[in-house]
């Protein structure tokens, strides 16, 4: 790197974007064209409501002109009157090339070397389909059963089933409620014999009230508050003590919880939620010395030996084969909901987390699930088909019970789409396991001057993808680098282009490079 200092200053070059720092803010990526301020190290607020959940973070700022911004730490960034200000501690600044690819490949090989290996292939081919919206708080062995024969008899194929909340009698009591759950190895054996992998939902967090708590205060591998007392925080499902991960037996404790549901029932692997740093303080009294993003980089740290994962919050573990969920997304045309997948997306991806998913096809945010009332027809496909044509997609709502037979045809169709392109989309994941590069890329990665597009992307490096992002479209505009490309209707367009194009509902609009043979 050039150089490196606590404090930079640099003035932008001509025309100069940045894209890193935080998958959130994707809806402000690219920076640079107006003014934006951003501290990594901390949430806008602290606790539960008042602090959104947080997605994916690294230390990372990566330039259309080749610049590379890394810290090992946290720090705090502003774009202002055209010039970057990073405030940090030891914060490197050099060049990687002359493009925004350049400047990515070279700042994953110097800061975050890919791993090698991916989440489990699994998670690739089938759709993944999780409990949370069908059976909210109420999962049980009978229920789950019946929500996966209602799937294949719909004519959905199998995939990875997630378990969420409350299969278990208390936080951190990690074992199956056999009131509710009275087989659960059973109940295992038969979705893997309907060939339906299994995953269970677990955070970090302990129940106050439970007999396990009991033991983990005892055993000193509970986070304690600056007073000394035991940290009981508020989150979504309640308040609850907190793991302390920096404590190599509390870690040891989980895992040993997590093997045994393997070893004992069957299950596969396991969705890793929470971990936000709003749920950690600074002044935390902790068995080793550590701010709330090292807290929630030892919860990813868990995943890493469960081929079957999937995270929400992760921090500086780019290039490592964690699966990479957005923030629950309510149920909205526009930026709030369905306008946000791609630009999240694609911050996911140029903040060093390839292995996306862009959240529950037609919403995850339960509340505002749940106040919806009918569910917007229009709107699932639209989802599903941004989902189709990404690294993983998940379904909660099942598609035969809120779609009319148009919509769950356009819906078939989109998971047909996803079938066509799926030697391809493998071939990515495979890649981006072995060069930490993105499978949803910004058009900027591989054409100069389309900078600011990001309601359309590139997967991989020769598919457009431009789905509909609007209520009631029946046209969109796709913009198109040089080159010759061939639409999924067949139309050829030869680039630099912006081409308008129908899309009626069960259309994808998307075009392949043409290259010379």
């Amino acid at each position: 790197m050039e150089h490196s200092g606590d404090e930079v200053e640099l003035p932008l070059e001509e025309d100069e974007r940045w894209w890193g720092g935080a998958a959130e803010d994707g809806l402000s990526m690219p920076f640079g064209a107006r003014p934006f301020t951003r501290d990594l190290g901390r949430p806008v607020r602290y606790g539960f409501p008042d602090a959104a959940p947080s997605n994916q973070g690294n230390p990372l700022l990566v330039s259309t002109r080749g610049r590379v911004i890394w810290s090992d730490r946290p720090f705090e960034f502003a774009f202002e009157e055209g010039v970057l200000r990073v405030s940090g501690r030891e914060v490197l600044v050099g060049r990687g090339g002359d493009t925004l690819r350049e400047a990515y490949r070279s700042a994953a090989r110097r800061f975050f070397p890919p791993s090698g290996r991916a989440p489990a292939r699994q998670l690739f081919t089938g759709p993944q389909y999780n409990t949370w919206i069908e059976l909210p708080h109420t999962p049980t062995q009978e229920a789950v059963l019946r929500l996966a024969d209602d799937l294949l008899a719909a004519g959905m194929p199998p995939g990875v089933l997630m378990i969420d909340d409350l299969w278990s009698p208390d936080y951190g009591t990690w074992r199956f409620d056999r009131a509710r759950f009275p087989d659960p190895r059973a109940m295992v054996r038969h979705l893997h014999d309907r060939g339906f992998a299994v995953m269970l939902w677990v955070v970090p967090f302990v129940s106050p009230d439970s007999a396990v708590f009991r033991q983990l205060e005892a055993e000193g591998l509970l986070i304690r508050d600056r007073h000394g007392d035991i940290a009981i925080r508020r989150w979504w499902n309640g308040f609850s003590a907190l793991l302390d991960l920096t404590n190599p037996s509390a870690v040891s404790w989980m895992t040993s919880q997590l093997d045994a549901l393997i070893a004992e029932t069957g299950v596969d692997g396991f969705k890793f939620d929470a971990g936000d740093i709003r749920d950690y303080r600074a002044d935390d009294i902790l068995a080793s010395p550590a701010e709330p993003v090292d807290l929630c980089e030892a919860w990813a740290r868990v995943g890493l030996r469960y081929p079957f994962n999937e995270y929400r919050a992760c921090w500086r573990m780019g290039g490592q084969p964690l699966g990479q969920r957005l923030q629950d997304k309510p149920p909205l045309w526009g930026p709030a909901g369905i306008g946000s997948l791609i630009p999240e997306m694609l911050a996911q991806g140029m903040t060093g987390y390839p292995f996306t998913c862009p959240d529950m096809i037609g919403g995850g945010e339960i509340e505002a699930m749940g106040a919806q009332g009918a569910t917007d027809q229009e709107f699932f496909v639209r989802y599903a088909q941004i989902a189709a044509l990404s690294p993983m997609m998940q379904f909660s709502v099942v598609p035969s019970r809120v779609l009319d037979d148009v919509h769950l045809a356009a819906v078939r169709e989109a998971l047909a789409v996803r079938a066509s392109v799926l030697p391809m989309l493998l071939r990515l994941v495979d890649e981006a396991a072995t060069t930490g590069e993105p499978i949803v890329r910004p058009m900027a990665y591989h054409a100069d001057g389309l900078d600011d597009i990001t309601d359309q992307f590139f997967l991989g490096p020769d598919l457009v993808v431009a789905p509909v992002l609007v209520k009631a479209a029946t046209e969109r505009a796709v913009v198109l680098p040089a080159g010759r490309w061939r639409g999924e209707d067949g139309t050829v367009v030869d680039g630099p282009a912006t081409v308008t194009v129908r899309c009626d509902l069960r259309r994808i609009p998307r075009f392949e490079r043409i290259t010379d043979v």
